[in-house]
């Protein structure tokens, strides 16, 4: 097991990378905890649960990160007894991460709480850094807050129960990781997707903790996003309103997204077009998709609702290096231009 922490004003969070969801116990300090969690996790791994921790289901997939689920666990809160000592331990996705963090930072102003991550993509994202909260009238995250976890559990192990699109989807944000801050990561990445796909725990613990060592290192220097952290938004402008119009997963997004930014830095001569197709191929070596499949005057009318922008600008996260990427702000109609040129590369 390895260890990393994430220093913040507010607290000290400790990201555990290889252990196991069977030692959770002794991270809660004998405290009463109530487990949030869905029924994908509970079907396999209820018997390694905290023994005597209420458990609160939540349903699955982003239609469940809504208001009216948060409701359903504050309704629970209330018939569990809890109070601002009792502890949150969330065990499961990115989803499960998310709403029960943003309930445990709401519910009488907040209580403790910690994440046993059971997905690929909330072991290197969504559990990782401080960012809870839920979806409102179809756009995402638009409600939430910053606020740290006191420990992560990313048992690797675990990924060997998931549906392999839901696996290969968390390798998006690995590669997103290499590309804005480590090249080697990046190259590691180029260099082992038949051993990370085959579930070698070896290559998985490396990419797991090389990823959230980015992560870590960008958050304790800009925790609520100011400048450094939105680094960390390396295509999701795109993804974000791709997951909007599409209903794809949430990484899958995420490549697409990439392959867009990726297209867009080359178009303004700061990538190289042999780095922009690096950035393709290894997606599709994960056997993530790369092509674009919205009408672009419905994703330009999705993006313009983004948390990122700024009157008739956003600020988009693009690369002049693999591992150098820079904020811009660019006007819409720019950008518009730009992707609508693109986008016959893609047909």
């Amino acid at each position: 097991m390895k260890i990393l922490k994430v220093k913040t004003d507010t607290r000290i969070s400790e990201i555990l990378i290889g252990e196991s969801i069977d030692n959770v116990q002794k991270y809660l300090n004998n405290r009463k905890t109530i487990i949030i969690t869905d029924s994908n996790l509970i079907g396999h791994y209820k018997q390694r649960f905290p023994a005597n921790a209420p458990i609160i289901e939540i349903g699955l997939g982003e239609k469940s990160k809504t208001i009216q689920t948060l409701e359903t666990i504050f309704d629970k809160l209330i018939e569990y007894e809890a109070d601002r000592s009792t502890f949150i331990l969330a065990i499961g996705g990115g989803i499960v991460c998310d709403v029960a963090g943003f309930a445990a930072s709401v519910f009488m102003r907040g209580m403790p709480f910690g994440f046993v991550s059971g997905t690929l993509l909330s072991q290197v994202d969504a559990s990782v850094g401080g960012k809870n909260g839920v979806n409102f009238r179809g756009f995402k995250n638009m409600l939430g807050v910053f606020n740290q976890p006191n420990f992560v559990i990313c048992d690797t192990q675990m990924l060997s129960t998931l549906e392999p699109r839901e696996f290969r989807s968390g390798f998006a944000e690995i590669i997103k990781a290499g590309a804005i801050k480590n090249p080697s990561l990046f190259e590691f990445c180029e260099q082992n997707a038949k051993k990370a796909l085959a579930l070698n725990a070896e290559v998985l613990d490396k990419m797991v903790y090389d990823s959230v060592e980015v992560k870590a290192k960008v958050v304790e220097a800009d925790e609520r996003e100011k400048g450094e952290r939105r680094l960390l938004n390396f295509g999701h402008t795109f993804a974000h309103a791709i997951e909007k119009l599409t209903g794809i997963l949430h990484g899958e997004a995420v490549s697409i997204g990439m392959v867009l930014a990726a297209r867009v830095s080359e178009n303004l001569g700061m990538l190289s077009s042999d780095d922009s197709q690096r950035i393709t191929k290894v997606l599709e070596d994960y056997m993530l998709p790369t092509r674009p499949n919205t009408d672009v005057v419905e994703l330009f009318d999705a993006m313009k609702q983004d948390k990122k922008r700024e009157g008739s600008e956003i600020h988009l996260v693009l690369l002049e290096d693999i591992g150098k990427a820079v904020t811009r702000k660019i006007k819409y109609t720019e950008l518009e231009k730009i992707v609508h040129d693109l986008r016959s590369d893609f047909r």
